[in-house]
């Protein structure tokens, strides 16, 4: 399908003029978050200031003027929606989420004149507001289950029915879903109304609560429907002549701008039978009695759900709402089409404009910019409403977090919206994400509505929204491509990140903190005491299978866990200051001895403790040096074909490992004397830069240089069937970062990390050791197969750095790595 790139404008030049007029306001800002509000227009404010001045609006209990004004717009409110008062009731509310309470807590899920009546079940959709949610707090107690459809399990109402009509039952059930899904835009086919009215449903969904207390029991019930409407009417017509749900609830702030705090809840006659009223207040009853129970209901039906006095000076200024959307968007005769069928029409055509200039962005190597989610695309308006939702792709495939997309979008003057927009059921359902990838994100990782954590392991826990209006210009939609374009075609990260630093002070208050933590930062330490054993890591809980993950570099850790770790002249306190020698002095590594990845050395208080799988039986060293000669005599062995001097730590941890491992007469050696790099070996293989230092690199038991780094990104694209933790831990890293772009760090010449500068020694050529699962010691051939295929025969996975000499001249423990320290790097 050959991709259609014009714009064809709804309206004219006239009403364009008219329109960008009212909006003179946001000179050079663009405003694309129509979906959470739209703007309210100049005159329309100034009339109603001017009404206000004008009238005498009081109380409508006092003054009966201001209900007929209140009557007015309940009358304007029907016509709005192609209905009248003889098919539905119009309930004033605060706004669309008070009206999804009082049918959460008045609709009656069982006939109350008929005994041991048959009780119905609540049914919503995944794809709704966090507020159709808080309903099911309401009607548990009441309904015999609670159940979540698809978006395809709702929509298949229209083209699959459960038979004939059913005859009436004696239980009601309530299914609830949005007309437009806020999220994706999506228009959910409003025929399935009907036919659910009449037929039910063809598919029962997920369980997600049922009621032990209601016998299970075949069951014939009458489904009524609860449209939320609000997102859909802010842009298209509603006719409810056309389409007659029991419920409609709206919030009028998202029509017209202002007023806010006053929205409404449609009942249709079917609907207002099932609806029973509970609590009530001022203004809904005819008479109560303090001295007794009794109390008397007002007759009119909408009274009865008013509670207290009407937000009456916002509900008059809505007729001003009504009337500036009219004759700024007045309706065509030839052809007739309403105002919000102009709009519909007007938003649409943005959408799918923006939408094909976004899937022709792509990076120079082809891969797309933009990752779209929506369930149909954009060519027919019947199935999506004016919002486009996506998140942006780097040239390798990565995401970028919406984080950064909203800190630049703001320093353009752009408004948008991130996260998942107070629908986590679409976000869960476009998103792909799992349950246990939800339990990572919200329990574990700490995540909450409305925050900017926006990479959890490298995929998204959220998007970006651009929404539209009635005022919104095409070239509002060209401002954000061009942002995008100039920023994630022509940019590198590296740029990115300097630009939105140098202004972060511009940014708002909630959008610095996020800017702050935009560089890849320190998601794990770890100290391998022992050589070629398991690690001990800081600042890290251990956690099952992917979900010990960070977001954006912020660790949810133990109290006790300590996030940051001192520095020595040799690399991170305590790291390869011991290794298992045999009865030969030979050093003996995962190569010979694979067990050797299930001792689990772990530095408690002044001591260091060895731990061997499930075992009970624990044996320890001092952690001091001077403690440890005391009492140890020297030995030599070699690392890397260099000679190691050392103290025997002694014949109980010496039993206590040949025991664990089954080897006869291993001993535990401490490194006892400085060890120096090789001439010449700063400049390892494949390193970038030459060494600038004066004096050599002092090292401990480590085969090549101070530290080890590995990034995430490409730790994730190798793509190995287990849990990531586990494929970060076959490469016995240092330090763990995470970055946009797979093998990124191959790039680096220096970094600083912290505080700490850094020169690059070079790339880690692999051997075989990667292809030992840490967690279990399972050999796994693949894992070199795999690097080897994606860098075309070789085999450099990570990078070696050692400290530059201004920093490794310091004192021991004046210098420390942090869990979270932002790296600086330069390529």
């Amino acid at each position: 399908m050959s991709l259609h790139t014009t714009y064809k404008a709804e309206f004219s030049a006239e009403e364009r003029a008219q329109i960008d007029k009212e909006f003179n306001r946001l000179a050079d800002t663009t405003y694309l978050d129509h979906a959470g509000t739209t703007l309210y227009a100049e005159s329309q404010v100034a009339a109603a200031a001017k009404e206000l001045q004008r009238n005498v609006i009081c109380n409508p209990h006092t003054c009966r003027a201001t209900g007929d004004y209140v009557d007015q717009v309940r009358y304007k409110i029907l016509e709005f929606f192609n209905t009248d008062a003889d098919d539905y009731h119009v309930i004033f509310t605060a706004n669309a989420t008070a009206a999804l309470r009082i049918v959460a807590e008045s609709f009656q899920f069982a006939e109350e004149a008929v005994k041991n009546a048959e009780v119905g079940n609540f049914y919503y959709c995944q794809e709704n507001h966090t507020s159709v949610l808080g309903m099911r707090a309401l009607v548990r107690e009441r309904c015999r289950g609670v159940y979540v459809l698809t978006q395809a399990e709702i929509a298949q109402n229209i083209t699959t029915s459960n038979g004939a009509s059913k005859a009436p039952g004696n239980a009601n059930s309530l299914v609830v879903f949005s007309a437009q899904c806020n999220f994706s835009g999506y228009k959910m086919p409003l025929g399935v109304i009907e036919q659910v009215q009449q037929r039910g449903l063809c598919e029962q969904g997920k369980c997600v609560w049922s009621n032990d207390l209601i016998v299970e029991q075949p069951q014939l019930a009458n489904h009524y429907v609860l449209l939320d409407a609000a997102s859909y009417v802010a842009t298209n017509f509603l006719d409810l002549q056309r389409h007659r749900p029991d419920f409609v609830c709206v919030s009028f702030y998202k029509i017209f701008g202002y007023p806010t705090g006053v929205g409404a809840l449609l009942v249709s006659r079917r609907g207002a039978a099932v609806l029973r009223k509970g609590f009530y207040g001022g203004g809904t009853i005819n008479y109560a009695y303090p001295h007794t129970m009794e109390h008397q209901p007002r007759s009119t039906f909408h009274e009865r759900f008013e509670d207290g006095t009407l937000p009456f000076l916002s509900i008059v200024e809505l007729l001003q709402g009504f009337r500036t959307l009219q004759r700024l968007v007045p309706p065509t005769r030839e052809p007739s089409v309403r105002t919000m069928e102009r709009i519909s029409r007007h938003v649409h055509a943005l959408a799918q404009y923006c939408e094909q200039q976004l899937k022709q962005m792509r990076h120079a190597n082809g891969t797309p910019l933009i990752t779209f989610y929506n369930h149909t695309g954009y060519e027919n308006r019947a199935t999506q409403g004016g919002i486009v939702t996506f998140n942006v792709r780097t040239d390798s495939g990565g995401f970028v977090g919406f984080g950064e997309i909203a800190c630049m979008a703001a320093l353009h003057r752009i408004l948008l919206r991130t996260g998942c927009f107070c629908n986590v059921g679409a976000c869960q359902a476009h998103l792909q994400l799992d349950e246990d990838t939800m339990d990572a994100i919200y329990k574990r990782a700490g995540r909450i509505c409305g925050d900017y954590y926006d990479l959890l392991n490298g995929r998204p826990t959220g998007a970006v929204r651009l929404s539209f209006g009635y005022m919104t210009r095409q070239q509002d939609v060209e401002r954000v491509l061009e942002m995008l374009r100039s920023c994630y075609l022509a940019k590198k990260p590296q740029q990115r990140m300097s630009f939105i630093e140098a202004q972060v002070d511009q940014l708002p208050a909630v959008l610095q903190q996020r800017a702050r933590i935009l560089r890849p930062r320190v998601l794990q330490l770890a100290v391998y005491p022992v050589k070629s054993c398991a690690a001990f890591k800081i600042g890290r809980v251990e956690a099952k299978g992917d979900s010990a993950m960070h977001m954006n570099g912020q660790i949810k850790a133990e109290e006790t866990t300590p996030t940051r770790w001192p520095l020595t002249t040799k690399g991170l306190q305590y790291d390869r200051q011991w290794m298992i020698v045999d009865v030969n002095g030979m050093a003996v590594t995962q190569k010979k001895c694979v067990e050797l990845c299930r001792i689990q050395p772990r530095i408690v208080a002044d001591h260091l403790e060895l731990h061997f799988g499930e075992s009970d039986r624990t044996v320890s060293v001092p952690l001091s040096l001077q403690e440890q000669a005391k009492s140890s005599a020297r030995c030599l062995s070699k690392v890397c074909r260099q000679p190691i001097e050392g103290y025997d730590c002694g014949d109980e941890v010496g039993s206590w490992l040949s025991e664990m491992l089954g080897v006869e007469g291993l001993r535990l050696l401490r490194q006892s004397r400085q060890r120096v790099a090789p001439k010449g070996s700063s400049s390892a293989e494949g390193s970038s830069s030459p060494s600038s230092k004066s004096s050599p690199t002092q090292l401990s038991l480590v085969n090549q240089a101070q530290f080890l780094l590995i990034n995430c990104a490409s730790v994730r694209s190798l793509q190995l069937d287990e849990p990531l933790e586990d494929t970060v831990d076959r490469f016995r890293a240092n330090i763990v970062i995470d970055t946009e772009t797979p093998f990124d760090e191959l790039s680096y010449t220096q970094l600083r990390i912290g505080p700490v500068d850094f020169n690059v020694d070079g790339v880690c050529q692999r051997c075989d050791i990667i292809c030992i699962n840490q967690s279990t010691g399972e050999r796994t051939p693949g894992t070199l197969t795999t690097i080897s295929r994606m860098q075309s025969g070789m085999m450099k996975f990570g990078i070696y750095i050692s400290q530059s000499e201004r920093d490794a001249d310091l004192k021991e423990q004046e210098m420390y790595l942090s869990i979270g320290d932002a790296l600086m790097v330069s390529y």
